[in-house]
């Protein structure tokens, strides 16, 4: 049977896969956790869930890709953004079905992705965790901050405009202060990070954990008396079965500010 990814390419599957190779740790969890055992092989940050026992293959960006066909996959997970059109390509050119997640902008988008990615391309059953999911993320707090949201620095590196982690953050009434920038990730300089909050645009800071692991002393040093909260960039960034736990960790992090 043929189906179609979020690009509109087709996938060629032979019946429902039994073996999938994962691209995406968000997609390794969502996948393993709703069909434990399909997930045959994975990147070496796919780190949840705990346990998970498979052979790795490289990093998303640049995947040992001879290492992935073989492992012989039924289909290949792979995302718009964390991979390499060419790595995609080059799997297809050899056979393999591969299936691209279109890099989600809002939760209900990674959602409803999801949902796809599991009844239609694997065949399994719609997972509890996933309506959980949308029933808690389903409405918007009222703004209680607004914020500048760091994931990387030298260089500075913000969430901008249209990003799941940007979504997240609306949804628990968190703004952000450049959510209306052209790019998805801006590099602005310090100095105009600074000013963000001299000037009164933004009033909190907020810190993930990855993919730069920003802590107490990495990062709040650089905005001299300047509000700021730790969080967990899983929380903030992988969609799946975490969003049920990122909705009330996220939270309780904001009421303890």
């Amino acid at each position: 049977m043929t189906l179609f990814d979020d690009l509109g390419e087709d996938v060629p599957l032979r019946g429902a896969p039994g073996r999938v190779v994962s691209l995406v740790p968000a997609l390794t969890e969502a996948v393993e956790v709703s069909a434990p055992g399909l997930i045959a092989g994975a990147t070496d940050y796919c780190t949840h869930p705990d346990g998970l026992e498979v052979p790795r293959v490289g990093g998303s960006k640049y995947p040992k890709v001879d290492d992935v066909l073989a492992l012989r996959p039924d289909l290949v997970l792979a995302n718009s953004e964390e991979n390499r059109p060419e790595d995609v390509e080059r799997l297809r050119a050899n056979g393999t079905p591969v299936w691209v997640m279109e890099a989600p902008a809002t939760v209900p988008h990674a959602l409803a992705s999801l949902r796809r990615v599991l009844t239609q391309a694997l065949e399994v059953s719609e997972p509890d965790w996933l309506v959980t999911a949308e029933e808690l993320w389903r409405d918007t707090a009222p703004q209680r901050v607004r914020a500048v949201v760091p994931v990387w620095r030298r260089p500075w590196i913000v969430l901008g405009c249209e990003t799941f982690g940007g979504d997240v953050l609306h949804r628990l009434g968190v703004a952000n202060v450049y959510s209306g920038h052209e790019d998805r990730y801006p590099r602005p300089k310090i100095d105009e990070l600074r000013a963000r909050f001299t000037d009164g645009e933004a009033d909190l800071l907020v810190l993930p954990d990855e993919p730069y692991l920003f802590t107490g002393i990495d990062g709040p040093e650089s905005f001299p008396d300047v509000p700021y909260v730790l969080i967990s960039g899983r929380y903030l960034t992988w969609y799946g079965p975490s969003l049920v736990d990122a909705h009330r960790e996220l939270t309780r992090a904001f009421n303890e500010r």
